[in-house]
């Protein structure tokens, strides 16, 4: 009997958490009121995406952004653009009771106006990826304890990366590129925070702003140890003036990562472990050898 007691309560105390609206607080001054826990998600950022999966909750995304590519278990939703075009017929047409977005998300107004509930959240830093996970569990009505949960493996995975750099490894000075225009990864990023956890000197000083549009004469000047990019960039560095002149570049001191790994890294979100483990390895790798192979 006592044991049918503690079920019949545990039963109740879900069935009044699910029955509350909640309100919850996205980026800015944005309050969302939230009556029931969603069953249709639309997710319009990478990283959203991600967060929504590592909380237990794939099953519930209805439709995504044309970059979220994982888990792959994803591939065969609907796409429905991207942040800067989203195709607002194609999101109304899935009928979301939840569309997650990043705060620069165009037409984001639009889906409001429209009757559409819009959780507007942008990680940039390991604090907003814990704020993030805080706020999508909460959004989702998935505990705290789990959100919680996620935290502790992501700062877990974090910290053993660290601990795996040989002291040849530490006090590099690092370039971190995110895109070939190019946009770098600052010490205010989270690949600058991770970075700097790593003991390393990032070359783009936090009042760059999270990832400034980078002068390539800043890098040459500024003579970085490593070069870590993707694949899309690597083409492009030895055109731009002088660089065919670093040191990195002529002793291949470069960690040059596949597109799928590139997309990881540069996701604020549950794989950041992941990316400081890809960072890890090769900085292992250029600094043991001075060259890196291509991941």
């Amino acid at each position: 009997m006592p044991k049918a007691r503690h079920f019949l309560a545990l039963f109740l105390s879900c069935w009044f958490w699910s029955a509350q609206a909640i309100t919850v607080q996205g980026d800015g001054a944005q309050k969302l009121e939230i009556a029931k826990a969603p069953q249709r998600i639309v997710s319009l950022l990478p990283s959203l995406t991600e967060t929504v999966c590592a909380l237990g909750a794939c099953q519930r995304l209805v439709g995504l952004d044309r970059y979220s590519n994982w888990p792959t278990s994803l591939k065969n939703l609907p796409r429905v653009g991207g942040g800067l075009d989203p195709n607002i017929e194609s999101i109304v047409a899935l009928k979301p009771d939840l569309v997650l977005a990043a705060g620069s998300t165009r037409g984001a107004e639009r889906l409001e106006a429209l009757g559409l509930k819009v959780l507007r959240l942008e990680p940039r830093t390991h604090a907003d990826v814990e704020r993030v996970l805080r706020t999508v569990a909460q959004a989702l009505f998935v505990s705290e304890a789990d959100s919680q949960r996620v935290w502790r493996e992501i700062q877990s995975g974090v910290q053993s990366a660290v601990a795996s750099l040989s002291p040849k490894a530490r006090a590099q000075k690092v370039y971190f590129e995110v895109s070939p225009a190019p946009y770098g990864a600052s010490a205010s990023s989270f690949i600058g925070e991770t970075l700097i956890r790593m003991g390393m000197h990032n070359i783009l000083p936090a009042e760059m702003g999270t990832f400034p549009l980078v002068n390539p004469e800043w890098v040459v000047r500024a003579q970085p140890d490593v070069i870590m990019a993707g694949d899309s960039s690597r083409a492009s560095m030895v055109q731009r003036p002088g660089w065919a002149a670093l040191a990195a570049i002529r002793e291949q001191r470069l960690c040059v990562f596949k597109p799928d790994d590139s997309d990881m890294l540069v996701r604020a979100g549950p794989r950041m472990a992941e990316g400081a483990r890809l960072m890890a390895e090769c900085l292992n790798r250029v600094t043991a050898t001075g060259q890196g192979p291509q991941r």
